[in-house]
């Protein structure tokens, strides 16, 4: 709950197309511009024989008019010393009639027209409905200027006070239902805001201290910002009523001190100076409204209730889509992020930091997307992809086609066959379905990376010495073409470089050309190198955040999605590898072999657990294989172990009866190791598991 007091803004008088609405504030009221559709008003001070020019016979040039002997001009107004003429108007069906009707005294006309006895310093009445309407007018143009729901009930606020009400609060459900669905349990409501015009005022820029009231009206007299609506109680009949209400009805005495809370009654003033009213949007009612006036000030009149109602639907409208379109805010950020992954792996030999900026704040979904694969062999994935549009059904493909990329990289097909079945992929979503990807593939033992790219801005290497290069790789064709072959390259990939996917919003703009944009990415990128030397890369995450500040302020046209990969490898002194013929001797030769390598590299004491894993692995490969079994041993931050066959029947884990004389060496695995899998790969599978070091 958020308490505002609001000054005034025209301490001279408020314009009536002031968004606080057509009061004056003070005694001399400003006079409405131009058209001749609106009433002249009589200046307050004037003696009462003074009329406007136009009730002199001239239009506002100064020519003659001829009088009206019927009764006046049309837009003339009543001198201040005539008897106000004008009949009482019909009041619609079902709205109470304004008390007084035709019997309203000469004095009491005049002070309603010039404002004349009031206290200084408040707000004047309405004196007729034109000026209601002027109020009504701005009031729901300020309301509906806001987008979310704070921004509609502080438009309410500040559209009400002081123009409309001393003072106002506002309830609101907790929580807020969203479209048709139907809230469980009891409703409560929740103080959400008020808004109250100032005690004092100062009084050096012109404005006089108020006038204390004889009653407490501090809206610090609430204790209860919670309140729960009891079914069949007296707030429970008010607000399925629906029309606002003075305070002093019976119905609204016995629901404000449900509403207010214990004492909270104190502040509502005497007589018809508050106006409760319900807050009802499309099918239900979702909050309240209160108005107050302080005793010193004029009390509320019957059409009063109608501003009320116009101000009451106006909001309950504007929150009802302001939770809509919040709700629907949600719903497509929650798509793009589970979209997107929420943790980059760390495989070993490379390291990733990856950015996405959406197009702007308001339209988070897009159909960018990045993504780091671990596959077999310690080697990774790096995909970086766009499609087309920025809508839900963008978001939508993009993780179509995100899932479609992990599925083929499990299957470590090659990077133009992982081209080729999504191009296949996107064609069977729609004609219109296209897509850009590029799709690379890091080995850390051979320092080499392979590339494929389906129509996507080429990747830009930075070397160590700080030169970037932006390389030569086939553009090729969109996905969703379809019938195109995709060719994929084998560069080096040296130890300290860093490779840098992005997508066209990166480079791409109205103010610039892709090429043009990746020249400015290369040399932004050398740029950032020469800060940190020859001898030393840029740290990945400064890296990226220094990319994304090339951006100028025309350059948010579309997406941005930037993966950025720092090579560095695994040395060939940690690396032992071996081929092993399957037949019965395989296990023992393979322990032999792997306690030689723990000794060069001086891991003595991991030899008893990784000879039984490497044992246990090797035998259930060489059962089945047909061809030679790989072995290879990865000294890293961790040592890993790898066993390849020819068979590409993924093992199990199960458990051993105690009957049974085998099945026990991947429990064995699962017991000892940090970590291990299996995966398929075209030629057959690998089995490895990962030991930490001592």
């Amino acid at each position: 709950m958020t308490e505002h007091p609001t000054s005034f803004e025209r301490p001279g008088g408020a314009d009536p197309a002031d968004p606080r609405g057509a009061l004056l504030h003070t005694s001399t009221p400003s006079r409405p511009s131009g058209g001749a559709g609106l009433p002249a008003q009589a200046r307050t001070g004037e003696p009462p024989g003074t009329s406007t020019s136009r009730a002199k016979g001239k239009d506002p040039a100064g020519t003659p008019v001829k009088p009206d002997t019927a009764g006046g001009s049309e837009h003339s107004q009543p001198s201040a010393a005539e008897p106000d003429t004008h009949r009482p108007r019909p009041s619609p069906d079902g709205i109470p009639a304004q008390p007084g009707g035709a019997e309203v005294s000469d004095a009491a006309a005049k002070e309603r027209r010039t404002g004349q006895g009031l206290p200084s310093g408040g707000p004047m009445p309405m004196r007729r409905d034109g000026d209601r309407l002027r109020f009504v007018g701005a009031a729901t143009r300020r309301i509906a200027r806001g987008i979310d729901l704070d921004e509609i009930v502080m438009g309410l606020c500040r559209a009400t006070v002081p123009t409309f009400s001393d003072a106002i609060l506002v309830y609101l459900r907790d929580p807020l239902p969203v479209g048709d669905e139907r809230p469980t349990g009891p409703v409560v409501l929740r103080l959400r805001r008020t808004d109250r015009i100032p005690e004092e005022r100062d009084t050096e820029n012109g404005f006089m201290p108020a006038i204390q009231p004889e009653q407490p009206s501090e809206l610090s007299a609430v204790t209860a910002e919670l309140c729960e609506v009891r079914p069949g109680g007296a707030l429970n009949e008010v607000l399925r009523g629906v029309r606002p209400v003075f305070a002093d009805s019976p119905a609204a005495r016995a629901a404000l001190p449900e509403l207010l809370g214990e004492g909270g009654e104190l502040i509502v003033p005497a007589g018809q100076r508050a106006i409760l009213a319900p807050l009802r949007g499309r099918r239900r009612v979702i909050g309240a409204a209160l108005f107050l006036r302080r005793p010193e000030r004029m009390a509320f009149e019957a059409d009063d209730l109608l501003v009320a109602a116009q101000l009451a639907t106006h909001s309950a409208l504007g929150i009802d889509k302001a939770v809509l379109y919040g709700r629907e805010a949600y719903i497509a950020d929650e798509l793009q992020r589970t979209m997107l992954p929420e943790t980059l792996p760390r495989p070993t030999g490379v390291r990733l930091a990856s950015r996405y900026l959406p197009a702007a704040e308001t339209a988070r979904v897009g159909g960018d997307w990045y993504d780091a694969i671990p596959l077999p062999g310690s080697r990774v994935a790096l995909v970086v992809g766009d499609v087309m549009g920025h809508s839900m059904t963008s978001a939508a493909i993009m993780g179509q086609l995100r899932t479609t990329a992990q599925t083929l990289a499990g299957l470590d097909l090659p990077p133009q066959e992982v081209l080729h079945h999504l191009d296949e992929q996107a064609q069977r979503l729609g004609t219109d379905r296209m897509a850009t990807c590029l799709y690379a593939v890091y080995d850390p033992v051979s320092h080499r990376i392979t590339i494929a790219n389906a129509g996507h801005p080429p990747p830009v290497l930075l070397h160590l010495g700080g030169r970037a290069e932006v390389l030569r790789v086939p553009p090729g064709a969109p996905i969703g073409v379809g019938g195109v072959d995709f060719e994929a390259v084998e560069l080096d990939a040296p130890a300290g470089a860093t490779l840098l996917l992005y997508t066209d919003g990166l480079v791409e703009s109205r103010l610039r050309d892709v090429w043009t944009g990746i020249e400015q990415l290369r040399e932004k990128l050398a740029a950032v190198a020469q800060l940190t030397g020859p001898d030393h890369p840029p740290p990945l995450e400064a890296l990226c955040d220094e990319v994304l500040d090339m951006l100028g302020p025309g350059d948010r046209d579309d997406d941005i999605a930037l993966l950025a990969a720092r090579f560095d490898g695994i040395a060939p002194s940690d690396v032992a590898y071996w081929f092993l013929d399957p037949e019965d001797s395989a296990p023992g030769q393979a322990r032999r072999l792997a306690r030689r390598a723990l000794a060069r590299w001086g891991m003595e004491d991991m030899s008893d657990s990784v000879e039984l894993l490497v044992s246990e692995v090797v035998t259930n490969a060489v059962r089945y294989a047909s061809r030679p079994v790989t072995l290879r041993l990865l000294r890293t931050d961790v040592l890993r172990c790898e066993v390849g066959d020819d068979v590409p029947q993924l093992p199990r884990l199960r458990q051993a009866r105690a009957t049974d004389e085998g099945g026990r060496g991947l429990y064995l695995v699962n017991r000892l190791a940090r970590r291990w899998g299996a995966t398929r790969l075209s030629t057959g599978k690998v089995v490895w598991f990962e030991l930490n070091r001592g």
